[in-house]
């Protein structure tokens, strides 16, 4: 079995990270199975690739709004950039021959880039999968912006299932979003995706030695891809400085150059330490005693899933999802949540010292109460179900997982 997975990674390291994570579960359930994943994300490999995964690298995108993108790198316009990679896909699908595409967020790829590889599929008997984080964007953004590109009139007449990663109990994207009968009778929930097998780091995480038990505790702060994460980097840095616990900052591989000496020189002589990429992160989480981030789904459920006591500062701009995730989280008590807009060194050290306050063990009895992280392994077992023709009810499918591989649940300490 053939699947093709899309990601068009404008900004971040999201998309292409669920993506990896539902493939090392289908190759944990369905062996056999082949995935070949398009992304822009360069670092994709230092990510960890499950055994059964190659990668199309398509030139990199940056994301200027909610729908324009331009080229990352390549210095020239973004009608050629648009073409060069449609092409790609088009070629892509058509010599692959995938049994299944599966595409996160943009069912017909940023400005309509993938639109001509779905036909393709579609038309050589491709099964096609849409999968959608928990959260979009504010109602009202989302309806308008579908209702402009009549996307659910769209979405029906291509794709065969949706997927949401994420509990309906939670954001119910049929409801808020006003799915259509058609989009809702497909639509399937699979709970959070969290990747639980990292084939990331397998020798150890030499670039990570720093993180280490110490007297103090340690505080981590990471912005995920890092493009618009600076300021958080800031305060965090300034926070660190003659602190009661040792600060540790991950800057992502997409801060810009200047941003990174800036943050550089702040620290040269304070002893803080700065790491640019780390792709297996998550690994060290169960090392570290509280973690400042932006609001990211995989850094947030992968934080939350450990029972990690956790700062959040969610990105406000150009969408409201990180925001109206993390505001969904700290009802439920699982972490605290400090909006960009009123950001300060002293507000950050004063959410810091109360995270630090938080005991692990109760914030996963929270989390294992509200929340399931199985989504990579139910989302794979819908994909295997819509291939073989079978029966892909919400009971059905959970009742599978259960019995195969077992609930997972938030995950205790290796130990």
């Amino acid at each position: 079995m053939r699947f093709f997975f899309y990601s068009h990674d404008g900004m971040g390291l999201g998309h292409v990270r669920r993506h990896i994570a539902i493939a090392a579960a289908l190759h944990e359930t369905a062996p056999n199975v082949q995935v070949l994943l398009a992304t822009s994300v360069n670092e994709v490999v230092g990510l960890g690739l499950p055994p059964n995964v190659d990668t199309l690298k398509l030139p990199s995108l940056r994301k200027i709004t909610n729908k324009e993108y331009a080229p990352r790198r390549l210095g020239i316009p973004s009608g050629e950039m648009r073409s060069l990679r449609s092409g790609l896909l088009r070629e892509a699908v058509q010599s692959f021959k995938p049994d299944l595409i599966l595409v996160d967020k943009h069912p017909f790829g940023a400005e309509g880039e993938l639109l001509a590889a779905v036909k393709a599929g579609k038309t050589a008997g491709a099964r096609l999968v849409m999968g959608l984080r928990d959260v979009l964007d504010e109602p009202s953004v989302v309806m308008k912006e579908w209702s402009q590109d009549r996307l659910q009139e769209r979405i029906a007449n291509y794709y065969d299932r949706i997927l949401v990663y994420g509990s309906r109990s939670i954001f119910d994207p049929i409801k808020d979003y006003r799915f259509s009968t058609e989009l809702a009778s497909v639509t399937r929930y699979c709970n959070y995706v969290v990747n639980q097998t990292s084939f990331a780091c397998k020798d150890g995480c030499a670039h990570l030695d720093a993180i280490q038990s110490t007297s103090h505790p340690t505080v981590l702060c990471t912005v995920g891809g890092g493009e618009d994460g600076f300021f958080l980097l800031k305060c965090f840095l300034r926070a660190s400085i003659d602190a009661p616990w040792k600060g540790i900052a991950v800057t992502g591989p997409m801060l810009p150059d200047g941003e990174l000496k800036v943050l550089r020189q702040m620290v040269a002589e304070t002893g803080i330490v700065i790491q640019h990429f780390a792709p297996c992160l998550s690994n060290v989480f169960w090392n570290i005693d509280a973690l400042v981030c932006m609001g990211g789904y995989n850094t947030l459920l992968e934080a939350v899933s450990k029972g990690l006591p956790t700062v959040c500062v969610p990105r406000i701009s150009p969408r409201s999802e990180q925001s109206i995730r993390a505001s969904a989280f700290q009802k439920l008590g699982l972490l605290r949540m400090i909006s960009p807009d009123v950001l300060t060194t002293e507000e950050l050290s004063t959410e810091i010292a109360r995270a630090l306050e938080f005991k692990r063990t109760e914030l996963m009895e929270r989390a294992n109460s509200t929340l399931r992280f199985d989504g990579a392994q139910i989302s794979a077992r819908y994909l295997l179900a819509l291939l073989a023709g079978e029966s892909d009810e919400d009971e059905g499918v959970g009742h599978c997982s259960q019995r195969c591989k077992g609930s997972i649940r938030a995950t205790t300490h290796p130990g």
